[in-house]
């Protein structure tokens, strides 16, 4: 018996993927989400997270924030399994086993999550590596299945009216688009159209750490 729990063990350990950003960025982002939310707090919230990668932002997440039951979700088997080890190595008990998720995808392909079923959206780093189709999806996505008064928080770097400032995010866009054209450094100007078009404003703006921004959409 003894065997198999150190077999089990290891094997968690082994599935875990660990990502340097998120262990710099999550206190920040855990404080954003706390202070966004906080006038919320006092009721039971659900939250999809797009793109959850290692798992290790919606754990913490869950750990700061006890009064929202967590979805993860990704594309790759590799970080749903990582996901999954997460969640049992802590033993999280408002994470729920991540499903797969193309937000690329229509809103009624998203792992039959209902309309006006979530309180919150959260997208992190997920924008500068996506497609403009992805962009759309998740807007489009977030427009359906988020409740009245529902927020979608995204966080990275972002161009504004076209510009990127300073010159490490000029950097960056210029490596996302090197390693696929369709990539690079989603325009803030573009994406409140986004919002505006699916029945949502941009609220909010939030300046993080290293250039990044949180950007807080409320649906009407």
């Amino acid at each position: 018996m003894q065997d198999e729990r150190l077999t089990c063990h290891a094997y968690i350990l082994q599935t875990m993927l660990l990502s340097p950003q998120a262990e710099r960025n999550w206190e920040s982002l855990c404080l954003a989400l706390e202070d966004v939310l906080e006038e919320q707090s006092h009721r039971e919230l659900f939250a999809l997270e797009l793109g959850s990668g290692t798992g290790q932002h919606v754990i913490r997440f869950a750990q700061k924030m006890p009064f929202v039951t967590w979805q993860p979700s990704d594309i790759k088997q590799e970080c749903l399994d990582s996901i999954k080890a997460y969640i049992a190595a802590t033993h999280a008990k408002t994470v729920l086993q991540p499903v797969h998720l193309d937000a690329s995808e229509p809103w009624e392909q998203w792992a039959g999550l209902p309309r006006n079923s979530c309180d919150v959206i959260v997208a992190i780093n997920l924008l500068q590596y996506s497609t403009f189709k992805t962009a759309q999806g998740v807007f489009n996505g977030a427009g359906q299945i988020m409740r009245q008064n529902g927020l979608l928080i995204t966080y990275g770097a972002y161009a504004i009216n076209g510009t990127i400032t300073p010159s490490c995010n000029e950097q960056l866009d210029a490596e996302l688009r090197k390693t696929n054209p369709e990539w690079g450094l989603p325009d803030i100007d573009v994406l409140r159209q986004l919002a505006y078009g699916n029945g949502m404003r941009l609220e909010r703006m939030i300046e993080m750490e290293e250039y990044f921004k949180c950007l807080i959409f409320r649906k009407l």
